[in-house]
């Protein structure tokens, strides 16, 4: 048998406990950085202007887009954000604004970017 102190206490131990879950369990509120790419593509010597939004929330990125498809595989390594579209392997650096990408070695590219 239980006394009522104890039973206050406990439930009070159970409401904070649930209180704790439920805000640390709440969703940041995500954020998005567009970038506007001019990239030079060689053996081609053409310039195409490439679009990158990426979705982030403060600790992590959420989604990447580039020209409005989504990236559905991606890794973060600091500023870099590394991924593959159709064959091209692309490297994003966000701190210098620059993009580096390659056609599984059949052309390379590269260019610079600008916060939109």
């Amino acid at each position: 048998m239980s006394t009522g102190r104890a039973s206050a206490c406990s439930r009070a131990e159970r409401l904070g406990l649930a209180a704790c879950l439920l805000l640390g369990s709440a969703p940041a509120l995500a954020a998005s950085a567009r970038y506007r790419c001019e990239v030079f593509y060689l053996p081609a010597r053409s310039t195409w202007v490439r679009s990158v939004e990426i979705e982030h929330d403060d600790r992590r990125v959420r989604a990447l887009h580039i020209d409005g498809v989504a990236v559905y595989g991606f890794a973060v390594d600091g500023a870099v954000i590394r991924t593959a579209l159709d064959n091209e392997r692309i490297a994003l650096d966000t701190e210098s604004l620059s993009w580096q990408s390659d056609f599984r070695g059949l052309a390379r590219a590269q260019g610079r970017c600008e916060r939109e």
